[in-house]
């Protein structure tokens, strides 16, 4: 039996902000709330997070991490083609964002739901963009890609911002898309980088 790694202070901080985040609404979650849940002073969340800015940005960068994971798990599983990468990284993300209860909130934040969710994406969405394709544009890095660097670049970006748009608003099956993403994706890396 394998016994979990223990809960640092700040994990069970951001925990218990997902959890009211999901349940009541980013618009009640408050640092007194916060300490209540966690059975802690209200300085000790303090200490630990900040300010409510930064509490949303811990949620955010770990749901980013866990994300990033799964497309991990997918290029380490596809060593030898890039598009079978791709396809598995895409479904991965896709599946594991149907489940995601922060997401949700999130995405329905831009609904109206709860307006001021909205700030979670727009404050942060330049910088989790950059991660993403960073992790990205390293993990192509070992396929053999006839691409110039901004050429690659730039399939990496469209990539990434596909695959966010179908998290956002799904279009169809998570196995489904990610094929017709897998599908683009060779098309432009298998073809020839012509300069405009």
């Amino acid at each position: 039996m394998t016994t979990a790694p223990p809960t640092t202070m700040r994990e069970r901080v951001v925990d218990a902000a997902v959890t009211l985040t999901t349940g009541v609404g980013w618009s009640q979650v408050t640092m007194a709330r916060l300490a209540e849940v966690v059975g802690v002073s209200r300085q000790t969340v303090y200490n630990e997070i900040g300010s409510k800015p930064r509490l949303a940005e811990a949620m955010i960068l770990r749901e980013l991490d866990r994300f990033l994971g799964v497309v991990t798990l997918a290029f380490d599983a596809h060593p030898d083609d890039l598009v079978d990468a791709i396809r598995a990284a895409a479904r991965a993300v896709l599946e594991t964002s149907q489940d995601n209860k922060l997401l949700h909130a999130v995405v329905s934040a831009t609904h109206g739901a709860d307006t001021e969710l909205l700030p979670l994406l727009t404050t942060h969405a330049g910088a989790l963009l950059a991660t993403a394709k960073a992790v990205l544009v390293e993990r192509v890095a070992p396929y053999d890609v006839a691409l110039t660097p901004d050429r690659l670049e730039a399939a990496v970006d469209t990539v990434v911002r596909i695959v966010l748009s179908h998290v956002m608003q799904p279009s169809g099956p998570p196995a489904a898309t990610a094929d017709d993403i897998a599908w683009i994706a060779g098309r432009v890396l298998r073809g020839q980088d012509v300069t405009p």
